[in-house]
């Protein structure tokens, strides 16, 4: 983080009021210490110490301006902010259904909006073969992100599953009886479910795998990649229709309009025993971690991101909507100058005309405060030729490798922070223990001695053992607390992580991680 950087936040959190302090301060070690450090300190201190201009709460507590402002958050404070929603699930090398090409998994998640509008789902298909785990990046609120973590991969499954097993659950549907489960879900314990829409969810499901019985296609189920296709297709299509019907209850149709009128990008992986397909709609990325022979990690993108930075993408929504409107279809890097993702789930309002929009919205119950269900009556400047936004996924297919060793899958708060390359090089070293040092180029081997040492006192920080078990938690941890030399600076991850909930999303963005470890014995030569 620059110097400007840091100036910048401390000299806006220097109008509300913070106190994380304690009395037993954390001293990173002297390779640790960042340039910022002291001036950041004294900065803080003397801008908060004229008059009293308000006060201002955090987790409960009410603080006044006369306090002192301090990022200084202990070695224990930081770890259980950090840890709090970690997860790490071993994987059954022999499932009952043939082996697993996942030995075990590890996710975790760090919000900057209150609440998170990040989501992650992880699943072994019980009537198919293979895993699904997905990440989820929600806008305009959490809601579209919420019911897309529910409800996707169930999609993915069920189209998976064969005609005779998909008659099987409805016969059990038709008389009353226990369903086979589809899934086995690996849910973290904060992890929430819409509830009061759990039977309209299981209706559409049901709805859904009635249409596949009465396919004659279907036959033993689609394959991963179409599988992939076809849910993500078919679920947006649903969480259009449930805001457009009506529904049994007030409750149910306000979430079904917050479902509709917010978005979420969406990256799931499906991997089976000897391949991975990845779908992607928006700017989530999934990236493969490479150990080459030479002992070094290489990452091999899975995805890419659709933004305004992918010029294919670009000339795709363009083609889609008349010449005269090239220069407006996307200005300022937005869609319609106002949304960065180009593909996503919901956002009706950029997918249905203004009529339908103002019908919806006032269906609603009289009374019902739109603001409180975060939705805002405007349109998109240049609003001509809807639809602008699709949720159609780019599929990738990737035949395993005895090289291939991990997955990463991470919302684009994790990849404003990290590179790639920086991500696979993370999780390789924590995987194997060992932290290789960058080499020192022809410009540094001109340095003075004294500039020298503290280079390499400064590389050596890379050097250290992990401080965290979890390989998520790890790159989290590196996303926001490396400095300027690759070192971990313990002040620059305090600074990030003590931000006020109304400052820390200016700064950083929610993070949802989750590392795959895969079984690459499964993908060498069997021999008798």
């Amino acid at each position: 983080m620059s110097g400007r950087v840091c100036a910048s936040i401390v000299q806006r959190a220097s109008s509300y009021t913070l106190t994380l302090s304690s009395t037993a301060q954390f001293q990173p070690r002297a390779a640790n210490i960042c340039h910022f450090s002291s001036w950041m300190n004294s900065r803080i201190r003397s801008d908060i110490s004229g008059e009293d201009s308000g006060s201002w709460s955090l987790s409960g507590r009410h603080l006044s301006t006369r306090q002192d402002l301090d990022f200084q958050l202990n070695q224990v404070q930081i770890n259980s902010i950090l840890r709090s929603n970690e997860q790490t699930v071993s994987v059954p090398e022999f499932d009952g259904r043939g082996l697993s090409a996942v030995r075990k998994f590890e996710s975790n998640q760090l919000p900057a909006n209150t609440p998170n509008e990040d989501r992650r789902s992880s699943a072994t298909c019980l009537q198919s073969k293979g895993m699904l785990f997905g990440v989820f990046d929600g806008h305009g609120g959490w809601a579209c992100a919420q019911a897309v973590g529910e409800r996707l991969l169930y999609y993915t499954a069920v189209a998976m599953i064969s005609k005779q097993s998909l008659e099987e659950l409805e016969n059990c549907m038709e008389n009353e009886r226990p369903l086979p489960p589809i899934l086995q879900w690996y849910k973290h314990h904060a992890d929430f479910n819409y509830r009061e829409s759990a039977s309209l969810y299981i209706d559409h499901l049901r709805v859904f795998w009635q249409e596949l019985i009465e396919s004659e296609e279907h036959g033993e189920g689609m394959s991963p990649l179409e599988a992939l296709d076809y849910s993500f297709k078919r679920l947006d299509a649903d969480i259009s229709l449930e805001a457009q019907v009506p529904l049994s209850n007030d409750l149910m149709k306000s979430t079904a309009i917050q479902v509709a009128f917010a978005g979420s990008t969406a990256c799931v992986a499906h991997v089976g025993t000897d391949a991975i397909h990845v779908a992607n709609s928006g700017d989530c990325r999934a990236v493969l971690g490479v150990l080459e022979e030479d002992g070094s990690w290489s990452a091999l993108p899975l995805t890419r991101d659709h933004n305004s930075q992918n010029q294919a993408e670009m000339e795709r929504i363009r083609s889609l909507h008349p010449p005269s409107e090239r220069d407006t279809v996307v200005t300022e890097d937005r869609l319609l100058g106002v949304l960065m993702p180009l593909r996503a789930f919901g956002d009706v309002r950029f997918k249905w005309s203004h009529e339908l929009q103002q019908s919806v919205l006032a269906s609603l119950e009289s009374g019902v405060d739109l603001d409180s269900l975060n939705l805002y009556q405007y349109t998109p400047p240049n609003y001509l030729t809807p639809p602008y936004l699709d949720v159609a996924p780019e599929i990738t297919h990737h035949k395993l490798r005895p090289q291939d060793r991990f997955l990463i899958l991470g919302t684009d708060g994790l990849w404003d922070e990290l590179g790639n390359e920086e991500a696979v090089r993370l999780v390789g070293e924590h995987l194997s223990g060992i932290h290789l040092q960058a080499p020192v180029s022809p410009s540094e081997k001109q340095m003075k001695l004294g500039e020298m040492h503290e280079l390499l006192q400064k590389r050596q920080a890379r050097a250290s053992p992990a401080l965290d078990t979890n390989a998520a938690t790890h790159l989290i941890r590196h996303a926001l607390g490396t400095g300027e030399y690759g070192e971990l600076c313990q002040e620059r991850l305090a600074l990030m992580l003590s931000l006020p909930e109304d400052l820390a999303r200016m700064y950083r963005d929610d993070i949802t991680a989750t590392v795959v470890y895969l079984n690459s014995d499964l993908a060498r030569p069997q021999h008798s």
